[in-house]
């Protein structure tokens, strides 16, 4: 590192090693929580010995097969019979109180009785748990099943099918090289690097598209706090259809009557959450990122795929950093060092030890919002994507350098042909993309 440079240590192998021999010198007990077992005992010279288990509300009895007899050596007594009943091993219980006080002095049971006695007893109390555990289980499937069935359908409203192919750009120029390239909507984030364009490009943009007969839509960012809100009205003011990952302003301005899509940060995993988000008023919703192929199907199959887009290509946001990566670096004071970021260090990347590099954009709340490390590029997908009734889809460009025209243009025919109910080339994007993309989670569960 360069002279003069702040270095953080965030791992250190020693300490790691040292933390892990000492959870391994644990006893089982600690490392694996076990089930207290108590034990009462019961008996008189020539009669069995009578034990009573109890753990977790259940209690089994078990008499021993050989007949208690006075001893002549070693008689019975409260700590041998704990060290043979507490032999538990690798079971689910540990020994608790034994009870001795109905069981007479002096008596001899052989060691192998007793062995014989606990094990019983043992076995008697695992088969019990697992009728417990199953019957629970059955009630949760029958609970999960019952709820699964009940979800809500009615919204979103009978919407038309027609292909939707959104491209979010942050650049006016890219957002008209969208809409010639064949994005049937263009959403612009105007919050995502510094400085926000001016209100009047993005009024300008709108008329430029709705003469080409495509939608303008805007971005919002996912963090909104009450005291940033007034950061973000003018953009509101606009009237225009609005895309958010904010909870929140979904349902404030779908309540006004607006054009509302949930982005996929309000983490639409399921039906459920899917049909609570259309309650709040979203007209689509972008589905989870972390969603394999199979599990945007069941997402979508309750609305037979209508109301639903699935981001296919780009760079999903992975996290929003707080502190500013730039003003840290420069050690600079955060919001009073946008020279940096604005011309001195536009297009920031970090790199992790595996050398991963991940762009970063300073927005304009001065939140750094860390991009995946390469493109998702779901093309192969789209058929199966197709069947499921999934007619929305979104393409985000974040960062500079991607070949927006070809890449929409590849995935407009691919869509175009599928609706057309001929074999698409879903090779074309891969054409321009080159090697340097990720399947995402279309192929693989989170």
């Amino acid at each position: 590192m360069p002279a003069g440079w702040v270095v953080v240590r965030t791992s250190e192998a020693q300490l790691l090693e040292r933390a892990r021999a000492s959870y391994a010198a644990l006893s089982s007990e600690i490392r694996q929580k076990k089930a207290r077992l108590d034990v009462r005992l019961f008996g008189a010279p020539g009669t069995p010995l009578k034990a009573v288990f109890s753990s977790d509300g259940e209690s089994v009895t078990v008499r021993s097969e050989v007949t208690l007899s006075v001893a002549d050596k070693r008689p019975l007594d409260l700590a041998s019979l704990r060290e043979h009943l507490g032999k538990l091993g690798e079971t689910p219980f540990v020994l608790g109180n034994v009870d001795v006080s109905a069981l007479s002095a002096g008596l001899f049971l052989p060691v192998s009785e007793q062995n014989h006695v606990r094990q019983e007893a043992v076995e008697q109390l695992m088969m019990r748990r697992d009728w417990a555990r199953d019957a629970t289980l059955a009630d949760r499937r029958a609970v999960i099943d019952a709820a699964v069935s009940a979800i809500d359908v009615s919204r979103p409203a009978p919407v038309d099918t027609k292909l939707s192919l959104s491209a979010q750009v942050y650049r006016i120029e890219d957002g008209e090289a969208a809409g010639s390239a064949g994005a049937t909507e263009v959403c612009f984030d105007p919050f995502l690097r510094h400085p926000t364009p001016p209100v009047a490009r993005i009024r300008a943009l709108q008329a430029k598209l709705a003469d080409q007969g495509v939608t303008l839509r805007l971005r919002t960012p996912t963090i909104v706090r009450p005291e940033e809100r007034k950061s973000i009205q003018k953009w509101l003011d606009l009237g225009l259809p609005m895309l958010s990952g904010h909870l929140g302003l979904v349902h404030e301005l779908a309540g006004q009557g607006r054009d509302v899509v949930a982005d996929y940060a309000v983490n639409a995993f399921n039906a459920h959450t899917a049909a609570e988000v259309f309650r709040l008023g979203a007209r689509r919703i972008v589905a989870s990122v972390e969603l394999t192929t199979e599990e945007l199907s069941q997402l979508v199959e309750p609305w037979s795929g209508r109301g639903f887009d699935v981001f296919v290509y780009g760079r999903p946001e992975g996290m929003t950093i707080e502190h500013c990566v730039l003003s840290a670096a420069f050690d600079r004071e955060t919001k009073t060092c946008r020279d940096l970021c604005v011309q001195k260090h536009p297009n920031v990347e970090l790199t992790d030890p595996m050398g991963y590099t991940f762009p970063v954009a300073t927005d304009s709340a001065c939140r750094n919002r860390l991009l995946h490390s390469r493109p998702i590029d779901g093309s192969e997908f789209l058929p199966k994507l197709w069947r499921a009734g999934i007619r929305g889809y979104q393409m985000v460009f974040n960062v500079p350098g991607d070949d927006i025209a070809s890449i929409i243009r590849g995935y407009r025919s691919a869509l175009d042909a599928l609706a057309e109910g001929t074999r698409p080339d879903i090779d074309a994007v891969r054409r321009v993309v080159g090697a340097e993309f990720t399947r995402g989670h279309f192929a693989r569960a989170v």
